[in-house]
Formats: structure tokens, sequence, C-alpha cells
């Protein structure tokens, strides 16, 4: 038996995997796999932080009206309410999760 929840995942170009990690009571912890051009399309969550950990790569992280290249690791923080969404602009695979606490 492992405690390492991590899942791999493998996708192709422009696709993006996920595998839900952790769900409790109060948070969920999703993995994502973006292939090369892949994009986690801009969405919020009103009543619920979101914290993306960026594992492996680099990803373009999207939030509100602005745009950075974050490379692995990394952390960024995404205030309730706020649009965010990911984006791969690499020719690799890029790896993160997003921790989102409470559960809506």
């Amino acid at each position: 038996m492992t405690l390492d929840r991590l899942e791999t995942l493998d996708p192709d170009p422009e696709e993006v995997l996920t595998a839900e990690l952790v769900v409790s009571d109060d948070v969920l912890v999703k993995a994502f796999a973006l292939g090369p051009g892949a994009e986690l399309h801009p969405h919020e969550h009103g009543d619920s932080t979101n914290v993306f950990h960026v594992l492996d790569g680099e990803v373009t992280v999207i939030q509100g009206d602005d745009e950075e290249a974050i490379e692995a690791p990394g952390v960024v923080h995404h205030d309730r309410g706020v649009a965010h969404g990911a984006r791969n602009d690499t020719d690799e695979v890029v790896v993160f999760t997003a921790s989102l606490c409470p559960m809506p």
C-alpha cells in the first residue's frame, strides 16, 4: 500500500485528463494533466478558494484578465469568485493539482 494518491495521467496533444485524488466533506483535490495545446477553460467557484500546485512542466495560468507562465514547482492562489483556468503552451505534458476548499 502507498500513501501517494497521485495517479499517472498521460494525455494526448490538446487533451485534458483529470483524476479526483481526495474528496471529503470539506476539500477536493484534483489532478490535471494537459497535453500540448490543451486548455482548462476559465471558470469560477463563488464559495470556494482554489489553489493550483504545479508538479511538472510549465503551465500558463489564467486569472481574471491576467496570464502568467508558472514552472514546477509552483503554487497559485485563486480567490473565491475569480475566474481562473490553465493552458499548456509547451510541447510537453503539464501536471498540476487543484485544491478546492470548502467543498461547494
